[in-house]
């Protein structure tokens, strides 16, 4: 008995501190996109000291990975946040920056009930922090560039909104694909949420009105937003978001005598 409670315990405690443990191991990977182009730097890359920020907005299509699965459409809501970027290096044609981002997203999922009229939708409301490595090909100073970013994303669910439609009877439930209906009841339980982001876009930029962007991204959830051991009713339940984004930066510090 000793023994299984033990266990018990450990399970809960591995849960609790599971997103500090993915905060630890995101401090190697956060090291490695800072030092990498300074180790570059000292070799064989030209030197940048760019320092933009700015704003970005947009619209995010976003679906859950349930298990066992529910069907889904795509659930849009906006995305707005604001940018900042330092760009430390060209090496070679490649521009080298780092960028990090503070937005706001309204994720959640929006359900395809075939069995009755009802109708469902969630909308979760995030607070999401993406730090990106970037390399940019094209021009610096004036014309355009085009551009890759990858790197971890958390974030933090401030508040949900569930939505209902239609009838919503006990004969109405009953005829849900595997009678998967757990999820109307459970509020989200865990709000922390973390995983990887991705993306490529194009960059305008004029020599005195700023930077104009536009990009495509996709975010996959490595965390659940419900709890998921063998009690409970879901193994997997993790955000898939793509963002559709323009974002508009200014220069605060440029590297000087770049004339490309």
């Amino acid at each position: 008995m000793d023994s299984i409670k033990t266990r018990k315990l450990f399970r809960k405690d591995t849960e609790v501190f599971q997103p500090f443990l993915f905060l630890f191991h995101l401090l190697p990977l956060s090291f490695l996109l800072f030092a990498l182009p300074l180790s570059i730097q000292a070799q064989v890359g030209e030197g940048r000291n760019d320092l933009t920020i700015g704003v970005n907005g947009g619209y995010v299509m976003n679906r859950i990975s349930f298990n066992p699965t529910i069907k889904q459409a795509w659930k849009g809501g906006q995305t707005y946040g604001v940018t900042l970027r330092y760009t430390c290096e060209k090496y070679f044609a490649a521009i080298c920056a780092l960028q990090a981002e503070l937005n706001y997203a309204n994720l959640g999922w929006q359900e395809i009930i075939e069995t009755s009229d009802d109708t469902y939708k969630r909308d979760m409301h995030y607070i999401q922090v993406p730090l990106f490595a970037r390399m940019a090909w094209g021009r610096e100073r004036k014309g355009a560039q085009f551009f890759i970013l990858v790197g971890p994303q958390i974030g933090f669910c401030l508040g949900e909104t569930g939505h209902r439609g239609g009838e919503w009877s006990a004969q109405t439930l009953s005829l849900r694909p595997n009678h998967v209906t757990s999820q109307y009841d459970l509020a989200i339980q865990r709000k922390f949420e973390y995983g990887i982001a991705g993306g490529a876009g194009v960059e305008i930029i004029t020599r005195h009105a700023g930077h104009f962007l536009l990009e495509g991204r996709y975010f996959y959830g490595l965390s659940d937003i419900f709890n998921n051991s063998k009690k409970d009713p879901f193994g997997r339940s993790a955000n898939g978001a793509i963002y559709i984004k323009a974002s508009y930066l200014f220069d605060l510090i440029r590297t000087k005598g770049v004339k490309r």
